[in-house]
């Protein structure tokens, strides 16, 4: 029970408070743990520990999921093979430190736990985990003795000593690297080369855009070949992605399209930084890298986001195979008619998802639309004949005189009319903006706005005005027969006794209603959740927020075209005796004017007002509501987020995961920069105690 109550809370509320960490550390531990059937202890293994910590939004494709046993090895103090939930509270204690991804890098190295790394648990567990085939490394070298000490006089290191070893352990990767492939020592290598040194020196902290496309660096230059000078520029750019993402965003965002060249980007690296001004070689491969796919050489966010965001992917979901080698035609035939059957299952989905959220909204209001209705259509040029004085009037008598079942008459053929109704309107909207919306960076004129939502206005009259005509009829004959000797007649006697063309009676006035309603509700239905309630890819709203914002979007929309609506209603009811028939739009418009004045446009205005705003607030609560808790089956639940794009809350936006995930994603990171396939069990490894052999022109790369 008290689950459902938080998810209800979560629901309505939008977001809420991470719950306390002992209570949220313990319902953790205990959804993943098993039981000791000996002891009766409830403890996690390697698998277990592993689903616990392990992001569910991971794709591991960067870091694979068997390196997140790297954390059960920090975890597991005791090393018993099990983490009891004392172990697991003590683990999420520690993320809760600010500096808690170096410290897990240095609790994996600090063996004993007496807080030194010694060079012998170093060594082996560096040779444990490293890849074999992979580039050497010489922990002789000068660099690395400054560190660690040299061959014969080997020291601990301190907390704070291995942490600064780490910081620079990449560049120095790179350096010996580079010059294992520099043969001849002209200070150039090839640009697979270069490839390579990237991808096993630091694949798990770019994107794959920028992983596939390395070696077209040599292109920023004459020449075909890449030189130390063009390494260091992009270890450079690679290294500073969080001051880049500063500096961009402020770039971008004084411009006036979104978008900057690299003189603009330089000039405001000057002006957003003191000591960090990159060099012309930076810039150009920044850009060069950004602008691969817009040559024009001015980008916007999302073409930084390529270079900056980490989880950018391209091919890799486009579907390879095992060897690497692209999809044969056929494959690509196939998987472009699953494409298109996916697309039109999408349709269906949504379609599906529109009409009952539309039947809901519909249900929740009738009442008051049954007294809007009455209230429209009482003509009040004739003493005595005012059935309601106003709206709480005609809903007391409608009680009074048929029961509450009165105030739903007419709801069935509303509901079943209604949801294809409400439907095409959603999907319409939808469709026309995403015609006009800028691909990259979403942004739509209000202009287009306001013509898309006229133009689901405009399509759903085909629905609306067989609907209007039906359900008006049986929503007045209640009042028809306490007054008179008129018998009550079903839905199917009216469709019937209309016949096709008389179910389209008052079409214009539904037009003309309906039409500038939804130009004016959707576009401030979309505003008010963008820039009221701030919605964006990193702030959910809940349903309360989308209820008011569809609710206040519904009242100018709906207050302003009940002219309109009074005008449809006095065409669709049959005139009672002795009143005047209306032969159309002008002449019903005119009759109004000259019998009841100005004000009898505007009769049932409060009512439609509390009708329609929470009608089409719970409407579209619902349908947003609908597709994030049945999304369709095989579909990102980020409905946002096309494959190829910047991932949601990563790189170049505010990150949305939990700051234990995050900070344990990062300590491997920082791992990984010792060995891109450290810990990633099943991979060849040196056998514990032998050491690496090295490969000539570096020397060895573990020798004590």
């Amino acid at each position: 029970m008290a689950k459902v109550q938080e998810s209800v809370t979560r629901a309505l509320l939008g977001s809420t408070e991470d719950p306390g960490l002992s209570g949220q550390t313990k319902a953790t531990f205990m959804k993943y743990a098993r039981q000791d059937p000996e002891t009766g202890e409830f403890y996690l293994g390697e698998d277990e520990f592993i689903n616990a910590v392990a992001p569910t939004s991971e794709n591991y494709h960067k870091i694979k999921r068997p390196q997140y046993a790297i954390l059960f090895r920090v975890a597991d103090r005791r090393k018993a093979g099990r983490v009891t939930v004392q172990d697991w509270n003590n683990f999420e204690n520690l993320l809760g430190k600010p500096d808690a991804d170096y410290e897990i890098a240095f609790r994996f190295f600090d063996v004993k736990g007496e807080g030194v790394v010694k060079w012998d648990d170093f060594n082996r567990l560096y040779h444990e985990n490293k890849a074999a085939g992979g580039l050497p490394f010489d922990w002789s070298s000068e660099w690395a003795a400054l560190y660690t000490g040299g061959r014969k006089k080997r020291h601990d290191m301190t907390y704070p000593q291995f942490c600064q070893m780490l910081r620079g352990l990449q560049g120095e990767r790179v350096r010996q690297a580079f010059q294992y492939f520099d043969k001849d020592g002209d200070g150039y290598i090839e640009p697979e080369e270069f490839q390579r040194i990237i991808i096993e020196t630091s694949s798990h902290k770019l994107s794959d855009h920028l992983l596939e496309n390395l070696h077209t660096l040599c292109n920023i230059s004459a020449g075909s070949k890449i030189s130390y000078a063009n390494v260091r520029a992009f270890l450079n750019i690679i290294r500073e992605m969080d001051l880049l993402d500063s500096i961009i965003r402020s770039g971008t965002s004084k411009s006036k399209d979104g978008k900057i060249t690299r003189t603009e980007f330089l000039n405001e690296a000057i002006r957003t930084t003191r000591f960090s001004n990159y060099t012309p070689m930076e810039a150009d491969i920044l850009f060069h890298f950004a602008g691969l796919d817009e040559p024009s050489g001015r980008l916007g966010l999302i073409d930084f986001a390529k270079v900056i965001d980490p989880s950018w992917q391209n091919a890799y979901e486009l579907g390879t195979d095992a060897t690497g080698v692209a999809m044969d035609t056929a494959q690509k035939a196939f998987a472009t008619s699953k494409s298109l059957l996916h697309d039109v299952l999408e349709s269906v989905h949504h379609f599906a998802l529109g009409s009952v959220a539309g039947a809901f909204g519909a249900f929740m209001v009738y009442p008051i639309d049954l007294v809007k209705t009455r209230m429209q259509n009482q003509r009040s040029q004739r003493v005595g004949q005012l059935l309601y004085k106003n709206s709480i009037d005609c809903a007391r008598k409608v009680i009074q005189n048929e029961g509450v079942k009165g105030l739903y008459s007419g709801v069935l053929p509303q509901l079943v009319g209604v949801a294809p109704e409400k439907a095409i309107k959603l999907t319409v909207n939808d469709l026309v903006r995403g015609k006009f919306m800028d691909p990259k960076t979403h942004s739509i004129w209000w202009g287009h706005e306001v013509l898309a939502g006229g133009s689901a206005g405009a399509c759903q009259v085909i629905f609306t005005n067989p609907l209007e005509i039906v359900k008006i009829r049986l929503q007045v004959q209640g009042e028809l027969a306490k007054n008179s000797d008129v018998p009550k007649r079903s839905a199917m006697w009216i469709v019937r006794n209309l016949g096709l063309i008389g179910l389209y009676k008052g079409a214009t006035a539904c037009l003309l209603r309906d039409v500038p309603f939804s130009a004016i509700y959707f576009p401030t239905y979309a505003h008010l959740k963008k820039d009221y309630f701030g919605e964006s890819p990193q702030k959910k709203l809940g349903v309360l927020q989308l209820l008011t914002a569809g609710a206040i979007a519904g009242m100018p929309a709906a207050y302003l075209t009940t002219p309109c609506d009074v005008i449809k209603t006095r065409l669709q009811v049959e005139a009672r005796k002795g009143e005047e028939t209306y032969t159309g739009l002008r002449h019903a418009a005119k009759l109004i004017w000259q019998q009841e004045g100005f004000k009898a446009f505007f009769k049932g205005g409060p009512a439609r007002i509390l009708r329609s705003s929470p009608q089409f607030g719970f409407t579209l609560a619902a349908y947003e509501v609908l597709q994030n808790t049945l999304p369709m089956p095989g579909t990102h639940k980020d409905h946002g987020t096309p494959t190829g794009y910047a991932e949601p809350g990563v790189g170049l936006t505010e990150a949305k995961a939990p700051l234990a995930y995050l900070r344990s994603r990062n300590a491997l990171k920082i791992i990984l920069d010792l060995d891109g396939n450290f810990g990633n069990y099943g991979k060849p490894r040196v056998p514990e105690g032998r050491a690496w052999a090295g490969l000539p022109g570096v020397g060895k790369s573990g020798g004590a």
